[in-house]
């Protein structure tokens, strides 16, 4: 990271970032065609997963080229100033990259479900085997992980 004044390097700082997030930004790449596309997902254990229809963009980009990138952001605020060129924004952020698998055990799968619901609830809840099957699970290794952040 060029300015080392915003690094975040402990990594429960980067976790607590994380787990304020509420969406998670994922970059793929296919034939050197870059895509992104938001998810909601759960992290536990230096792991973020998300689920997904079995068919679509992003899975057939996973099935040719599991390398992903994915970014969390928070706390966003505007800085205003007088001068344009002095105007700027509040944040703290992650950034990393991984692998991406898909998750096929049903146990699995219902574990890494619980922890996408998580992020959003403090219900819990059970999933119907039906559903469990119906549905993709993608499991994100992390491989290297950093944190910015700027105004704080």
């Amino acid at each position: 990271m060029r300015r080392k004044d915003k690094e975040i390097t402990d990594i429960k700082s980067i976790e607590e970032i994380i787990n304020k997030a509420k969406v998670c930004r994922l970059a793929l790449t296919l034939d050197d065609t870059p895509y992104v596309v938001p998810v909601c997902f759960g992290y536990s254990a230096e792991t973020i997963y998300f689920h997904s229809a079995k068919e679509g963009k992003k899975v057939d980009i996973i099935k040719k080229n599991n390398r992903v990138c994915f970014e969390f952001d928070i706390d966003h605020e505007l800085v205003e100033s007088e001068k344009a060129c002095n105007w700027g924004m509040k944040f703290r952020s992650v950034i990393g990259f991984g692998k991406a698998s898909f998750v096929e055990n049903i146990e699995e799968k219902q574990e890494a479900l619980g922890i996408i619901m998580q992020n959003y609830t403090d219900k819990t809840f059970l999933f119907p085997e039906e559903n469990l099957n119906s549905t993709l699970v993608v499991k994100i290794d992390i491989e290297q992980i950093a944190g910015k952040k700027s105004g704080y």
